[in-house]
């Protein structure tokens, strides 16, 4: 009996001490590491900030955890490292971290004890900068300038520069303001190009233009036809003004008071009889020095002026006399605007020497007579 009780204790003290032997021999799960990079992508100059995070560590008091990092421009202590892109160029880049436990100064020498995780990062270009530009007036004349106004935006604020260029003329200023010069450009329309550049050398251009006028050019004056006079009516003083001419003159004065600028050039004429009497007696007259020469043109255009001068007031600085060839009793009054040619306009005449030809006085009406009384009335 007492041998039976005594086969069961050690049978349960063996049993026992089996479970307590599996219990204190069960190995602890080995450590692992995560880690995640913040934000994901960024812009050169921005910072990444990666964290790392440790499972199935050992919680014993004495078991000590240390982290390490590796990768570009990596620094960190502890869970986190953070990520110096200033200098890196556009790409992907890896942040590795290892963690390891065990005591103090032994950590990571037993199985299980290490573990390491990594990170990925993107490292995006810099997006190119806009530009739009613009000038102000668009409309110039030559020799004129137009400010040239270009506004530049960096996506990401990157410092940017400017520069700018003409198909025409010039443009130079400092800035996103340059001023366009026409000096020596054609008339027409000039393209001006605005570009903007940032620190990275990349650009971006726009265009505007300016119109550049045809300097204006006044039209050039002509000669204007006032009127014909005739002669042909009066065969007693052909050359004489009548009270119907003196009509027409007076409008002529009028006009010519409405332009005070503008002269008159009175064209005398004769008919082909006048010319030829006239002719004969200038052939004559070269041999015989009293000999008198009538010149009909000549006289008509003279006694015109006359009276423009004397009775209608006209300057006779402003009055010119000539004659033409045409085959006509008449004579033809032209008005000469500032800056029209006569000779240009009007053909063929011929000045009048005034100091030959003098105007015909006018006759004044004798006085009538006294009545005589008739016989044998008081």
């Amino acid at each position: 009996m007492y041998s039976r009780i005594l086969k069961s204790g050690c049978l349960v003290l063996a049993l026992a001490c089996l479970a307590f032997a599996s219990i204190g021999c069960q190995k602890a799960p080995p450590i692992t590491l995560s880690a995640v990079a913040s934000p994901p992508a960024v812009f050169p100059g921005d910072a990444v900030t990666v964290t790392a995070t440790a499972g199935s560590v050992d919680t014993n008091k004495k078991n000590n955890v240390i982290y390490s990092w590796s990768g570009t421009d990596v620094t960190g202590s502890g869970t986190t490292a953070t990520v110096a892109t200033g200098t890196q160029a556009p790409g992907s880049y890896t942040v590795k971290a290892e963690v390891k436990e065990g005591k103090k100064g032994k950590e990571g020498l037993k199985p299980g004890q290490t573990a390491d995780a990594s990170a990925n990062y993107t490292v995006k270009q810099f997006e190119p900068p806009t530009i739009s530009c613009s000038a102000s007036p668009s409309t110039i004349k030559p020799d004129e300038t137009s400010t040239v106004t270009a506004s530049g935006v960096s996506p990401q604020n990157r410092p940017l520069a400017y520069s700018f260029s003409a198909s025409a003329g010039s443009v130079s200023g400092s800035g996103a303001t340059a001023v366009f010069n026409s000096a020596g450009a054609p008339t027409g329309v000039a393209s001006i190009t605005c570009t903007v550049s940032d620190d990275k050398n990349q650009t971006a251009t726009a265009n505007t233009s300016v119109t550049i006028l045809a300097p204006y050019v006044a039209p050039i004056p002509h000669v204007q036809q006032l009127g014909t006079i005739d002669f042909s009516k009066d065969k007693l003083h052909p050359a004489r003004a009548n009270n119907e001419a003196k009509a027409a003159l007076d409008g002529i004065a009028l006009e010519l008071q409405r332009q005070p600028d503008a002269k008159l050039v009175v064209v005398g004429e004769a008919d082909a009889k006048e010319q030829a009497a006239t002719a004969k007696q200038a052939k004559f007259a070269l041999k015989h020095k009293h000999a008198k020469v009538v010149d009909l043109a000549a006289e008509r255009a003279v006694n015109v002026k006359d009276y423009l001068v004397k009775e209608k007031g006209i300057d006779a600085a402003r009055i010119s006399v000539a004659t033409d060839t045409k085959d006509a009793q008449a004579v033809v009054n032209y008005l000469v605007p500032a800056g029209a040619n006569f000779a240009a306009d009007v053909p063929g005449t011929t000045p009048v020497d005034e100091s030959m030809v003098k105007p015909a006085p006018e006759k004044k009406m004798a006085a009538a007579k006294p009545m005589k009384k008739a016989a044998g009335k008081k």
